[in-house]
């Protein structure tokens, strides 16, 4: 065989030779771009499913504040609405003791006048006083009109000293136990006006 053959030979088995490494390169980085490309789209994929995760959770959370802000003004609502309706029954109650004993203050300046006219009507006598029939009439009639406006005498004579009702101006010896804490004497009559007392009947009580 000649040299040149030789050399020819040679050289085409080092090209076959680089050839093959060349494809084994090729085949090599291949891989490693599908293995790097699919590593990629796993982490794509998982990048894609994590944002709408963080998304869901973002809105239970929120619902769970606004249903806990709700349960708050639903309570306030209803403590502000048993407020108002005990404030309504409360003003509405004062409007009727106010209508009630509104004409207090006159009812009161009169009940000496009241006193008076008794003392007189009590008068046995034309020639003391100058009392008669005519004091007695105005009397009654005074003390009718009264009590259509609701005036009432303060039970207080025999009756058991009661501080909401009777003043004590004095105390006298009881004469047995069961006069003991009685009222013996009214030296000034009591009034109410519509179940409250406007002046309080003053007794001397036994002890």
């Amino acid at each position: 065989m000649s040299k040149k053959k030789q050399e020819k030979r040679k050289t085409d088995k080092e090209q076959v030779d680089q050839a093959a490494v060349n494809g084994g390169r090729d085949k090599a980085g291949s891989e490693r771009q599908d293995e790097t490309a699919g590593q990629q789209g796993t982490k794509d994929s998982a990048a894609d499913s994590d944002p709408q995760t963080d998304e869901i959770a973002v809105y239970q959370e929120r619902i769970e504040t606004l249903e806990s802000q709700l349960d708050e003004s639903r309570d306030k609502f209803l403590r502000l609405f048993s407020e108002f309706d005990n404030f309504r029954k409360r003003v509405g109650k004062e409007r009727i003791e106010l209508a009630k004993t509104a004409a207090e203050s006159v009812i009161t300046a009169l009940l000496p006048v009241l006193d008076d006219l008794e003392r007189a009507s009590q008068v046995k006598s034309r020639d003391e006083l100058g009392a008669d029939d005519g004091v007695q009439l105005i009397f009654n009639k005074f003390k009718s009109i009264l009590r259509q406006k609701g005036v009432e005498e303060v039970p207080a004579q025999g009756q058991a000293f009661d501080t909401d009702y009777h003043e004590a101006i004095t105390h006298v010896p009881a004469s047995d136990d069961q006069q003991k804490g009685m009222v013996v004497e009214e030296v000034q009559k009591g009034y109410m006006l519509n179940g409250k007392v406007i002046r309080f009947a003053r007794v001397v009580v036994a002890n």
